[in-house]
């Protein structure tokens, strides 16, 4: 009797361990904030990177934090040197759950109203502050496309 309950737990046991193994299989998220300091001729480049990188991990939690002259492709109808306009590919990513931040430092200092940035992203005190908040206190790996 001492022989088949053992067995009986045994095989629950190896079950539950299997079972457990199933959930938690499969790609474990990572979260990285991307940086973006630079010009808006930069910026097709960097977002091809976000894209790449959301199509490779779509389950990755993914965070733009934007400030000096990185947040101007976050501004209502912003265009680079060759007149490509940034809507669209922020609106695609963030239906996707990217998340934009622009720094409020910046809009301040350059005396831009916050009704001019994109409904896609949201203000954050101080953009540098936000990197190292997310690095130091969330566990994001620092991305600088």
């Amino acid at each position: 009797m001492y022989k088949t309950l053992a067995s009986l737990l045994l095989s629950g046991l190896a079950l539950l361990n299997l079972s457990g193994c199933a959930s938690t299989s499969g790609p474990k998220q990572t979260r990285a904030v991307y940086h973006v300091n630079t010009d808006v001729n930069t910026v097709p480049a960097i977002l091809n990177n976000i894209r790449n990188h959301y199509n490779a991990a779509p389950q990755d939690k993914i965070v733009v934090v934007t400030h000096g002259p990185g947040i101007n492709f976050l501004l209502q109808d912003a265009k680079d040197s060759q007149g490509r306009e940034f809507s669209g590919t922020v609106g695609d990513l963030a239906s996707k759950g990217v998340e934009f931040r622009v720094c409020n430092n910046t809009l301040v200092t350059r005396n831009i109203s916050p009704d001019r940035v994109v409904m896609e992203a949201r203000i954050v005190p101080s953009g540098v502050a936000e990197v190292a908040r997310l690095q130091a206190q969330e566990g994001y790996v620092y991305l600088k496309p």
